[in-house]
Parts: structure tokens; sequence; C-alpha cells
């Protein structure tokens, strides 16, 4: 548990009692990071229940112990929230310790309830609440979440209606899980783009395959929908896989096309992107790229901290070592982050189009409009309450670029208030 709460770390028992994490927090069984706010209306109706359950699955001799990271406005109101629950808390006075938390975990909404395995520190789920709501007396703690193999069932539907094994069907496959519906106007536009990047992979390899997975209202408009896709489709009277691949993938909004691998892992949940750019699937399976463009990875400038390199009218010399230099730190990162089977704390993007989101990224950043010949870098760290960092001036090479991260991460460098 040392990644989450390192050596030294105090954690509140109740009002006037500090204990040592390292004392409190159990070896074995579960950890939980309960993230709550007392003026948020949807942790206050979640609150009790978690602690009825919490209560319930100690009293059964399961192991599970909960620090609850306080997003409340002030400590006052922290501690008449903490008064309420029966478990640990992080002090409200610690700021940068939940901040880095809420960060780690890509705390967007609360409640949120982080479940970790306290013996080997992987985490269980992000989506303990969602899991806890469903099973409200903890029959089923910890919560393990479910494969990819078991969400999908074991049959899958042709467009005809034909059942297909699923096993048979995605063996030794690359998948994409297509979540669709027939009302959504986006996504009556991208199906038909995905529809003819897909018959010119397969027409050339034979380990790809799509699962459509209805967000329709009816089964009759599932079927109209799905008559006109070339791939399979997961049956509409599976409600609980639809749930638990939208849960698992953390679909907020559709189209979502997401790829996995034939070893079960995800590839990339920004396939439609993958699709826009590369409608030939030429470099199909999108594996994933140290650096990339940063229209590819827009989303991730509200998840992650980005460090960006504006080369839109950089020479193609100066563009060259900008992205090899891009490359070589982003790897660093990517080995160190490996090593500590975690994501990467930071991704590395360029800039080479001059309008779309590099275009608001310069307005919001006060970088004006490129120069020729001129490279910019900066650092949006969105999480951070909106913060950016640029560099001050002067030629950019692999040197700066490296820096530039190292005073980041030292924080030496000046941070201001995106726009």
């Amino acid at each position: 548990m040392n990644k989450f709460f390192p050596d030294g770390t105090k954690l509140l028992k109740s009002k006037n009692e500090e204990v040592s994490a390292l004392d409190v927090l159990p070896k074995e069984g579960v950890v939980g990071i309960y993230f709550s706010a007392h003026w948020c209306p949807p942790c206050r109706g979640f609150t009790p229940k978690l602690a009825e359950a919490y209560n319930a699955i100690r009293a059964a001799g399961k192991s599970l112990e909960i620090v609850f990271a306080s997003s409340d406005k002030t400590d006052e109101a922290f501690q008449e929230y903490f008064a309420e629950q029966p478990w640990l808390a992080l002090p409200y006075a610690n700021r940068a310790h939940k901040d880095r938390l809420s960060k780690k975990f890509k705390v967007s909404g609360i409640p949120m309830l982080v479940l970790i395995d306290a013996a080997t520190g992987s985490v269980i789920t992000t989506d303990g609440r969602t899991a806890l709501s469903s099973d409200p007396e903890g029959k089923e703690f910890p919560w393990t979440p479910p494969t990819l193999q078991e969400l999908l069932g074991d049959v899958l539907l042709k467009p005809d209606g034909t059942q297909v094994n699923r096993e048979e069907a995605l063996k030794d496959k690359y998948v994409g899980i297509y979540f669709s519906a027939h009302w959504c106007p986006p996504c009556k536009g991208f199906t038909p783009i995905l529809g003819e990047t897909y018959k010119k992979i397969v027409a050339k390899r034979s380990d790809f395959e799509v699962v459509f997975v209805s967000g329709d209202k009816s089964e009759a408009e599932f079927k109209s929908y799905h008559a006109g896709m070339p791939w399979l489709a997961l049956p509409f009277n599976n409600k609980k896989g639809t749930a638990g691949l939208n849960s698992a993938f953390g679909v907020s909004g559709i189209p979502t096309f997401v790829l996995v691998g034939p070893d079960g892992k995800t590839l990339t949940k920004e396939g439609r992107a993958a699709v826009g750019a590369d409608p030939d699937g030429a470099e199909f399976p999108w594996l994933p790229k140290p650096i990339n463009e940063l229209d590819m990875k827009a989303q991730e400038l509200n998840e992650t901290t980005c460090f960006i390199a504006f080369i839109e009218d950089a020479t193609t010399e100066q563009t060259a070592a900008v992205k090899a230099a891009l490359t070589a730190e982003a790897e660093e990162g990517i080995k160190a982050a490996a090593a500590e089977e975690e994501d990467p704390d930071m991704i590395f993007l360029f800039c080479s189009n001059k309008g779309g989101m590099g275009k608001q990224v310069r307005e919001l950043c006060g970088l004006g409009n490129p120069e020729e010949g001129k490279v910019q870098l900066a650092i949006v760290d969105v999480e951070d309450n909106g913060a950016y960092y640029v560099f001050g001036g002067g030629a950019v090479n692999a040197e700066v670029i490296k820096s530039f991260k190292s005073d980041f991460k030292a924080g030496n460098l000046e941070r201001k208030q995106l726009k």
C-alpha cells in the first residue's frame, strides 16, 4: 500500500486521534479509498449504504478498511461529515495527498469508491459504488470485476439473428467493442465509416472482429440497427453484460469504440479517433504509441498531465528532432511506469495542425499564433485545478525538453492558470 499511503502517512481514526497508516491499514484483504464530500447529495445518499455494508462485511470476518478522501470545502464541513463515518480518513489539511490520489484514479465525479488488494497493491475496481449498489449486503465482496469473456457471455449474434459461440468467434482475435445506438446521430454517422474500415481490415487478415453493444431503447430498434452492420452483437437481453461492459470501459458517451487484444488487454479506448485517422486500417491494430498528435489524444487533456510540443511551423529538421526527443522521454516514462505496474503519469503530444485542438490549447495557454521556425512547449495539468506551464523561450532541443520535464516534476516551474 506504500504507493498510495507512503511511510509516514498519518490518518485520522477520529477527530482527535491521529494514527500511522502503516499501523492501521491491513496487510491482507481490501483497502477502499472513498472520495466524497459533505456538500454532495449523491454522496450523502451513498455514505449510509456504504457504512452498512462496511459493518456487515467486517462482522462477517472479512478484512476491509476504508479511507475517506474528502472533497469538502472547509475543515469544519469535513469534520462534521467524517463524524458520521465508521472508517479512517486522510486529514483534511493534507490536500496534496488527496489531490495525488484523485489524480491517480482520475476522479471526475463523486462519490467514488476505489478498492485495492491490500497484499499486492493492485486495484480491484475503481467502481466500488456500482458494485456495492448491486450487492448491498456484500455477499460478493470484494467485487472483483468479471472478465471480458464473462461479460460477453457464451452467445453472440450475427446481423441476421443467428447465434454463434463467443469463444469460437473471438478466439485469438483483436476485438472491437462498439458502444452505439440507433437513436444517436453521431453513432449513425460513425457506423458506416467503421463498417468500411472493418471490411478493409478483414479482407487482409482474419484476426479481427467487432461486437456491437447496444444502447437502443427497444429490441426492435436493436435488431433494425444491427441488421445493417457486418459484425457480431451482444444479445439485447444481456443487460448484465451491457452494464458491465459500459462500466468496465468507463463509457460516458456514444459512439465509443474500444479495441482489445487477443490477450484480453485493452489496447485503446479511442478507437473512434483511430478509425478517423486511419480509415484504411493501415496501422491496425493501432497499438499505443509513445507520442501522439494532440488531436488524437484530446480527451486525455482532462485526465492526464500532458507535455505538448507545438511544431505547426517548425522546419523539417526541427520536427524530427523534437519528435525524437519526445519519444525518448515518453519511452523512459512508460518503462518506469511498467516496472511499477502503473500507467505513465505524463503523456507526450505534438501539435502539427494549426486548427483543431491545438488552436484551442494555444488560446487557453496564451501562446499566441504559430511562428515560422519556432517550437513552443507547454505542460497542461487540467486535474490540478487547470494548471499549465510554458517554456520561457529560446531554441528547443532534447536537453531543453528533458529539463522542462524535470523542472515540472521538481516543482520549479511557474504555475499559470488556464484561461
